[in-house]
């Protein structure tokens, strides 16, 4: 099937993608006491550990923000965990999008790209409720982020597009090697600990060369983290190099 009528079996099945969507919307926190708070204490408890361990035992500290001056460390990781999350949050959804819906994929015609795109349109009402919590709090503490609003929403839509790129690759690659969901979970933890999530990337810039600095450095996730964090944490644009990673991997995938 060539592009054309990918798109076109795409928009045919857009009444199917806004329902699957709504579903999601509906069930995921049903009969939970917390309901949709569980979207923002799941970000903070992993940066309440990672504050713990990384920030009051092993000493790390925030680069100050640039040019809000902002020092505290949890900020700091909750501006880079968020877009990790959403990334991981993809990646583990779109294993399990064809997989999950076998019966559906069976009995109804459909474009099955809508069965992550789905995915990816629910994570992102959830991931904008979390990034509007963050931003506030950021305004509070003296970040001068208004002005990049824009930029953010353009960035959100980028790291939409790339993980949803990501998530189809995922999607098929589970149905014909089903070890690929196991192998995954290693392979998140060290992109996890390659993307500078939990620690200053300039301190990894300095002990990096070559072929790994190259490798780190145009790492996908990382351009993603550090171009939230300027626009969050810092209050600015972020880097140029940055962003024409971006929209070239978004565009790309």
């Amino acid at each position: 099937m060539n592009t054309v009528s990918q798109v076109g079996e795409i928009i045919r099945s857009r009444n199917l993608l806004w329902n699957l969507t709504l579903r999601e919307l509906r069930a995921k926190y049903r009969r939970s006491v917390l309901g949709w708070s569980w979207s923002m204490l799941n970000p903070l408890s992993q940066m309440l550990i990672y504050t713990v361990v990384f920030g009051a035992i092993f000493g790390v500290q925030a680069p100050p923000g640039d040019p809000s001056g902002i020092k505290v460390y949890s900020l700091y990781l909750l501006s880079g965990i968020l877009p990790w999350g959403f990334i991981n949050l993809i990646c583990g959804l779109g294993l399990n999008s064809l997989i999950g819906n076998a019966a559906l994929v069976r009995k109804v015609r459909f474009a099955r790209e809508t069965l992550v795109f789905s995915e990816v349109l629910f994570s992102l009402v959830q991931f904008s409720i979390e990034m509007t919590i963050l931003c506030v709090v950021l305004l509070i503490f003296g970040s001068p982020l208004l002005p990049w609003l824009p930029m953010l929403l353009f960035l959100m839509v980028l790291l939409a597009m790339f993980t949803a790129g990501l998530a189809l690759i995922l999607a098929v690659g589970s149905v014909f090697f089903r070890d690929l969901k196991y192998l995954w979970t290693i392979i998140s933890q060290m992109w996890f600990f390659a993307t500078p999530v939990i620690y200053d990337p300039a301190r990894v810039d300095e002990r990096l060369s070559g072929i790994w600095w190259s490798i780190y450095h145009w790492n996908p996730s990382t351009a993603f983290v550090r171009s939230f964090r300027h626009v969050t944490f810092d209050g600015r644009g972020p880097e140029l190099s940055d962003l024409l990673v971006l929209i070239c991997v978004a565009v790309g995938s």
